[in-house]
């Protein structure tokens, strides 16, 4: 049994609820025991994954938020630059399911979210489940 961290985005609870709903599910149903913390925004997922891992008390991570595109530029740095910031972190050989949504609006984040249709945080928690099972392959 693996030690999994949600670290959340809270900003859209409801559809966060919805994505967060979906990992637990998913790493239940492996076996795999999960936490969830929140954070600010999408932008501070990777600072957080970051830190956890230094502690040494997780096994893998699934980041979990919801940014849906407005009417600035702000969408693509937020959208972008959380991606890319995860991405680092699993070059560095850290087992991270990326369950970040970045959408147009809040109709296709909610198809997204839901376990009943997508389940985008259910698949996120899969992909940060077959990286720690890699990792442990490769150890």
């Amino acid at each position: 049994m693996a030690r999994f961290l949600i670290v959340e985005a809270r900003f859209y609870d409801h559809l966060n609820d919805l994505l967060i709903a979906g990992a637990k599910a998913a790493l239940k149903a492996a076996g795999h025991k999960a936490e969830v913390i929140t954070v600010p925004g999408a932008l501070e997922i990777p600072a957080a994954i970051s830190m956890a891992e230094a502690t040494g008390d997780y096994d893998g991570y699934v980041a979990i938020g919801v940014v849906i595109r407005g009417e600035t530029y702000h969408f693509e740095i937020v959208a972008g630059e959380s991606a890319r910031g995860i991405m680092a972190l699993t070059m560095d050989s850290i087992a991270i399911g990326n369950g970040i949504l970045t959408v147009e609006n809040e109709e296709q984040a909610l198809v997204r979210a839901d376990p009943a249709q997508k389940d985008k945080g259910g698949e996120a928690a899969k992909a940060a489940i077959a990286l720690y099972d890699l990792k442990e392959r490769f150890a």
